[in-house]
This record gives C-alpha cells, structure tokens and sequence, in this order.
C-alpha cells in the first residue's frame, strides 16, 4: 500500500506502515536535533546525521489550541469550519522534545506523562484538482496503554 502524501516529507520515514520522525544527530556531541539542522548549536560543528527519533513517547506538557492559526498555515480550515485541537511537547526516548498536534482536544482525556504514539492525520488537500488530502504528524494516546 503506498505511503500517503506528506505535507513535509523530509521529517517522516516508514518502516513498514509505521511512520518515524527523522531529526538529525550531531557526529562529534551526539546532540539530537528535530526537525533535522545542519550545524550543531551544542558543539558548533557542523557534521551532522539523520537520525531517527521514534514514533513514541510520553505527553510532557500540552494545550489544547482554540482559535484559527495565522499565517503562514495552511490548512485550507477557515473561521466556520475550525475546530480547537490538541497541542503537546511529547519527550520521545531519545529525551528530546517534539512539539506536536496532538488527537486528542479532551483535557479530560489528556495527562502528562501519558504515552502516546505517532499517527498521520489530515492537513489539508493538495489544491491540484483532485483535492486528495495532504497528511502530518500528530501523537495520539497510544493503543498499548
């Protein structure tokens, strides 16, 4: 089955159906960036690796977002069809911390420290035409819990 089309390929990776976020990995501290950079802001160097940060993690801090964002997004939603949604840092188990929408607008359904798993959800449409819908990343509470 193919992979759905993403609106920022270069943060995601597949192993199988499972989506992955790519950052980057300095090669002379070991300091994980994401999304990926070309320069170390630890170290300074600027050799660097992509590296895989996962697809889970726990909910370090979140909000849930009620009004429409402003420009530069993007995704086609206006004033009479937003709908408020769930934002998070979620600490992945690398330690770093990823900002991301999360599918869950329930505060009480949201917890920190709970675990979470990356999931594709729909951004907008790709504008050509056929309208097929663009897909990112998002946590959602994760089915092992």
């Amino acid at each position: 089955m193919p992979h759905p089309v993403l609106a920022s390929p270069d943060l995601i990776r597949f192993e199988g159906d499972t989506p992955h976020l790519v950052g980057s990995r300095c090669d002379e501290c070991g300091e994980v960036y994401f999304p990926a950079t070309d320069s170390c802001t630890r170290c300074t160097a600027t050799r660097m690796s992509p590296h895989d940060v996962g697809h889970r993690g726990t909910l370090w801090s979140w909000t849930i977002q009620g009004f429409l964002p402003k420009a530069p997004y993007n995704s086609g939603e206006t004033p009479e069809t937003f709908r408020p949604y769930g934002v998070g840092y979620v600490e992945m188990e690398s330690g770093i911390k990823v900002e991301s929408r999360l599918t869950v607008a329930d505060e009480a359904l949201l917890q920190i420290g709970m675990p979470l798993e990356l999931t594709l959800i729909p951004y907008r449409t790709t504008g050509e035409g056929d309208e097929s819908e663009v897909f990112t990343f998002a946590f959602r509470p994760s089915a092992s819990a």
